[in-house]
């Protein structure tokens, strides 16, 4: 039998380097691999796929011959990936907190209808936030959801707390989604609410996010100043197939 309190060796090296990592400074350096491995009983491989998952989080910077560093907060996001908000910033060493501005089930607009596949009026929760990272205002955030969600999410903390929690507590569980990102100009509202001028330049991200059935649970639309907000890309390189013109590429 495994113990279900057993954590694979690079997830509790992880673990440790995670805590470190908030009490130290950037660019403070990092123990190498062969540091770890003498220190945790692992092997080097363990040591630095540990060390790796953590440098592709933003969180250490690794120089070849040189060794790893405590990064600068960062406030990228990987596009393969979605966390909540308040668990990205804290895994970037950020404070995370929000301001709630409007909360309530309410009759849906056609285009919030057909974004959660239901029928045009039918009731959705809204949800409402400016999400800060140290008291830094990082993204206005709008979110309809379907009401099944309703009761869960009219009583949550959403302030210091999880929406996603809270759709847990309403027993949806998110499973996976589609999003696009497009640029956008700050309006008067984007600029008061994230303490930027108006017509500065935005990153809009707009998201649904389907549960185990594929159902429709969350529509979202993130609005990021673009001069705090990024969002990292990996990708593979497609070989050029034959008959293509020369030259292009």
């Amino acid at each position: 039998m495994i113990d279900a309190a057993w954590v694979p060796h690079h997830r509790r090296i992880e673990q440790v380097l995670r805590e470190r990592i908030h009490t130290l400074q950037p660019g403070d350096r990092l123990p190498s691999d062969a540091e770890l491995v003498a220190e945790f009983g692992v092997s080097r491989m363990t040591a630095r796929n540990a060390m790796q998952r953590l440098a592709e989080e933003g969180l250490v910077a690794r120089h070849p011959g040189r060794g790893s560093f405590v990064s600068s907060p960062s406030t990228h996001r990987r596009t393969d990936r979605l966390m909540t908000f308040s668990s990205e910033m804290a895994r970037r060493g950020r404070l995370p907190s929000s301001r709630l501005l409007a909360r309530a089930i309410r009759p849906s607009t056609r285009p919030e209808a057909a974004s959660l596949a239901l029928a045009p009026g039918e009731p959705i929760v809204e949800v409402r936030r400016v999400r800060f990272a140290d008291g830094e205002p990082m993204a206005l955030e709008s979110a309809v959801l379907v009401i099944d969600c309703g009761k869960a999410v009219l009583a949550a903390d959403l302030e210091t707390g999880s929406l996603h929690g809270a759709i847990g507590a309403a027993g949806l569980t998110l499973r996976s989604g589609t999003g696009t990102v497009s640029a956008g100009a700050a309006s008067a509202e984007d600029a008061r609410l994230l303490d930027i001028r108006r017509g500065e330049p935005l990153l809009i991200e707009r998201r649904v996010i389907v549960d185990d059935t594929g159902r429709r649970i969350e529509s979202t639309e993130s609005r990021y100043p673009a001069s705090r907000y990024a969002l990292d890309v990996s990708f593979e390189v497609e070989n050029p197939v034959d008959g293509s013109p020369e030259g292009e590429g």
